[in-house]
């Protein structure tokens, strides 16, 4: 395993990561803090929850998995500022994530999602959330505070500039990399940590490994190819990976082991083939999920990406969608696409900004068509 400095902290992590929002929800708890001290066995040493995660689950998890797990390890949860927005409200929630994960302290605590400007200058202002995370610091209940931010490179910028935070947690793969550069290249010229979410494009890439097979060198598969990529960049400390499965977390294992950087030509090639399309990409996070009226945004926005990706025409997503609304991805909908009112709550929740009323207006088309 490769570890490296985070930021000016001292700590040495993992260059692979082990983040707490993809367990599998059909096994029992106790076989998923398993995988937890598995990971830890093999050299993983950074593990990242917070309180929304595994339907409210995670942070217990990675508490069952800590009574059983020897040698040194360091933990990271997170804070939403649009829920505590006070010092006082700040502090609770530290003192809860703890209780959860039964330990004494937290390692790095991220102030939690930030998609705009607002919500940094929220967590910042007087006896807001940033006070109340000082005074858990200085009590010992947390050692190092953060950022988890969806914001373009200049809000980036501005705030490691503000030089308040010792990391930052940012949304950062092989295929949007030459959209998010610049945040990336901000955070570490600040000599702040950076760790990189999604790797594999919240899935996108293992799932759509034949249509990116360009992204991969001589010998490796796609995956592996963008592991190596966030895993051997020298701006990135950590790749934060969802594991679920003991051969998930052997594969980034060994890609660490055995990762060389991509050369200048090989970003090249990769930069030919990359489009905005590809930014664009839904890489279900699933902040959306919670349509007043019942829609399954996260799965109509996975469906959308056969379009956004791979340009599937529109007649080609019309003759998927039996498919999709009887077995796949749409199966257990409660409300179809034409159900949206325009409230724009999802648009608000989405981390990327993406147009989800328009996309959702498009497929009602789509599904209107295939009656």
């Amino acid at each position: 395993m490769i570890y490296k400095q985070y930021g000016k902290t001292g700590m040495r992590l993992s260059a692979v990561g082990f983040g707490g929002m993809r367990f599998d929800i059909s096994r029992p708890r106790e076989e998923n803090a398993e995988l937890v001290r598995y990971a830890c066995s093999k050299g993983i040493n950074y593990f990242d929850t917070a309180p929304g995660y595994f339907d409210g689950q995670s942070e217990e998890i990675f508490g069952m998995a800590f009574k059983e797990m020897p040698g040194e390890y360091y933990v990271s949860t997170k804070g939403m500022p649009v829920f505590y927005d006070t010092a006082d409200k700040a502090r609770k929630a530290v003192e809860e994530s703890l209780t959860r994960l039964g330990t004494d302290h937290i390692d790095v605590y991220h102030i939690w999602c930030l998609r705009k400007m607002e919500h940094y200058e929220l967590a910042m202002r007087k006896g807001g959330q940033y006070e109340g995370l000082l005074k858990c610091q200085e009590e010992g209940l947390i050692s190092h505070i953060a950022l988890s931010s969806h914001q373009p490179g200049a809000d980036i910028k501005c705030m490691v500039d503000d030089a308040k935070v010792a990391g930052i947690l940012l949304g950062v793969n092989l295929l949007n990399f030459p959209y998010r550069w610049d945040g990336v290249q901000a955070a570490f010229d600040a000599g702040v940590g950076v760790v990189a979410m999604n790797p594999l494009s919240g899935g996108l890439i293992p799932q759509h490994e034949e249509q990116l097979a360009w992204m991969a060198g001589p010998g490796e598969t796609p995956t592996q190819a963008a592991l190596r990529f966030v895993i051997s960049c020298p701006q990135i400390t950590v790749a934060l990976n969802g594991f679920t499965t003991r051969e998930q977390v052997d594969m980034a294992c060994a890609v660490a082991d055995a990762a060389q950087p991509f050369t200048d030509a090989d970003l090249a090639r990769v930069r030919g083939h990359i489009s905005t399309n590809l930014d664009a990409a839904c890489t279900a996070c699933g902040y959306c999920d919670d349509c007043p009226q019942g829609i399954p945004i996260p799965s109509y926005m996975q469906y959308y990406n056969n379009q956004q990706i791979f340009g599937s025409s529109d007649e080609e997503m019309i003759n998927s969608l039996g498919f999709q609304h009887d077995w796949g991805l749409l199966a257990t909908r409660k409300a179809d696409a034409d159900a949206c009112v325009q409230c724009g709550q999802c648009e608000e929740a989405c981390t990327q900004h993406l147009p989800i009323i328009q996309r959702l207006e498009k497929i009602a088309g789509w599904e209107k068509a295939k009656v």
